[in-house]
């Protein structure tokens, strides 16, 4: 019996971290592209302005390796907030698992 406990709550806890990750990744790549949709870029040739362009191509540059965003700010606002969620989710599953682990040891003990 311990063998099946011992695989649930393993599981538990990966399939929390992975949920964590994707979340994590969820939300750095909707906040990147709500960033890239509010960079403007201008055209001037005080050091600033310079210092901006230069900025700009490093993130369009970055925003190259990204996966392409499938819609405007509406889906990337929608994703954040779904991203958001789910995280507290998967932390929610951690600390579930952990307090069971808790419990069988003070069991156990």
């Amino acid at each position: 019996m311990s063998f099946a406990v011992q695989n649930s709550i393993n599981s538990a806890i990966v399939s929390g971290q992975l949920g964590l990750k994707r979340a994590s990744d969820g939300i750095s790549q909707s906040a990147a592209n709500l960033a890239s949709l509010s960079s403007v870029q201008q055209n001037s040739a005080d050091p600033q302005s310079t210092l901006a362009n230069a900025a700009l191509t490093q993130l369009g540059a970055i925003k190259q390796t990204l996966p392409p965003s499938a819609g405007g700010i509406t889906s990337d606002l929608v994703s954040l907030t779904v991203n958001s969620i789910n995280a507290q989710a998967a932390a929610k599953v951690v600390g579930t698992a952990n307090d069971t682990i808790g419990t069988l040891l003070d069991v156990l003990a």
